[in-house]
């Protein structure tokens, strides 16, 4: 009888991604009946001595592992942007994210891009907040007791925040 009047759990996982090839950040946000928790956050940090390759294998595989530890429902990824003053590391964070694209792909998982202001704005109510304003905005939507160390592990969780709120507005 107590099992009938619990109330079913729907939960939903968006692993959210912030590519990059010296670092790439990554959050896996649960959303359980309303309750958002982050269950996972990291950083892939390549070295920089080691070929191209070899660095967009290990990104690669890194995040197969995390896919397969957590089982996302979604993917969530920051768009390529960068200023064009500097194309070559538009052209380096294009095969970050592609492996990023490919590892999500390998998973069948469907995979929805979000532009960096468009995170910010979401999470910040300001389209060109600062980088230690998300951290801060992180902090306080997921009531972590400090913020992330790291700005690409603060970026990948605004992602993953970015569209579980896309989400409530599309309802």
């Amino acid at each position: 009888m107590l099992e009938e009047s619990r109330k079913e759990e729907v939960e939903y996982r968006v692993l959210g991604i912030d590519p990059g090839l010296a670092d790439t950040g990554y959050a896996l946000i649960r959303e359980c009946n309303g309750t958002l928790v982050l269950q996972e956050g990291g950083l892939i940090r390549t070295n920089s001595q080691m070929a191209l390759t070899c660095r967009l294998r290990e990104i690669y595989e890194e995040l197969m592992k995390v896919m397969e530890s957590y089982k996302p429902s979604v993917v969530a990824v920051e768009d390529l942007y960068t200023d064009y003053r500097h194309p070559g590391t538009a052209v380096l964070m294009g095969h970050a994210r592609g492996v990023c694209l490919l590892a999500a792909a390998r998973y069948g998982l469907e995979v929805i891009n979000y532009s960096p202001a468009r995170v910010k704005k979401s999470l910040t109510g300001n389209g060109r907040a600062s980088k230690g304003q998300v951290k801060a905005m992180v902090r306080v939507t997921l009531n972590l007791r400090e913020e992330p160390g790291s700005e690409h592990v603060a970026d990948a969780i605004a992602i993953a925040l970015c569209h579980l709120r896309e989400l409530k507005f599309r309802k």
